[in-house]
């Protein structure tokens, strides 16, 4: 990976998240570009090379990072299109919704590209991150490890069978901070209405989340056995859980997970539409 040039096509936080843990890594900054309508702020912040144009920035190199916003990658990519470097160029999507064949359609190429796509998600930007991968059929060995290699810059990575999993990493994972927030927040709520200081309240919660991760990451047991091991038998952790199983808990994230997914599939055809 230290030998290969790898262009970012899109500025934003999860590009400037992988540029700074690759940074880390020890990739060379001479190695990195990043294309982008306004790249000062990301000149400033590393030392890298940045360009206005995506076909400078990809001209030489090895990997293409699609870090752009859905509803621009067309665009994008049918600029590429016109000057599509010989041999293509590893192209991996961190973009939301868009399937390989609208990468492929829009890239518009009769030679096989290689393509990766990625599901990262936020925690991504303090290098605790999970990204859910995807291989094309023209992508290589060593270029299935060399995008393994970005994406582990910023966190766990795992390999996908089937694109269509993507939808539901992306309602687990890609929008599944969002669900642990929310709970950090009821928590402490909870813990404010009986009768702690907002501040105590706040740290409580969040230690208790990082311990909890932390314990789970660590351990060879399932959630299922870590819970039963800390819910003692007329216990108040076996009250609250009891509580929480009567009022259908299981079943709401069944039904909001469900939810997600769905509106994954439906911004995937708006966004692939010709």
């Amino acid at each position: 990976m230290k030998n290969s040039i790898i262009t970012f096509i899109g500025g934003g936080n999860m590009a400037t998240s992988l540029i700074g843990g690759l940074l880390e890594t020890g990739v060379s900054a001479e190695k990195l570009r990043i294309a982008d309508p306004n790249p000062q702020p990301l000149a400033a912040q590393f030392p890298i090379q940045c360009y206005t144009d995506n076909l400078s920035a990809i001209n030489g190199a090895n990997v293409v990072v699609l870090a752009v916003k859905p509803q621009i990658l067309r665009e994008a990519l049918v600029t590429i299109a016109t000057a599509m470097p010989t041999p293509p160029p590893l192209f991996i999507s961190i973009v939301a919704g868009i399937r390989m064949v609208e990468i492929k359609h829009w890239l518009g190429s009769n030679q096989p590209l290689p393509i990766v796509r990625v599901m990262p998600n936020t925690p991504a930007l303090v290098r605790s991150g999970a990204s859910a991968l995807f291989a094309g059929e023209s992508v290589s060995d060593f270029q299935r490890e060399l995008a393994e290699n970005i994406l582990r810059a910023v966190g766990l990575t795992l390999w996908l069978e089937d694109e269509t999993q993507m939808d539901a990493v992306t309602a687990l994972s890609g929008s599944g901070p969002a669900y642990f927030f929310l709970m950090m927040e009821v928590l402490e709520k909870a813990g404010i209405g009986l009768g702690l200081p907002q501040e105590t309240a706040r740290l409580l919660t969040l230690q208790t989340a990082f311990g909890s991760a932390k314990m789970a990451l660590e351990s060879q047991e399932d959630a299922a056995t870590l819970r039963a091991r800390v819910t003692s038998k007329g216990g108040t952790t076996e009250q609250a859980i009891n509580t929480l199983q009567a009022g259908g808990l299981q079943a709401l994230f069944d039904q909001a997970l469900q939810a997600a997914q769905q509106r994954a599939i439906r911004l995937a055809k708006q966004f692939g539409e010709d």
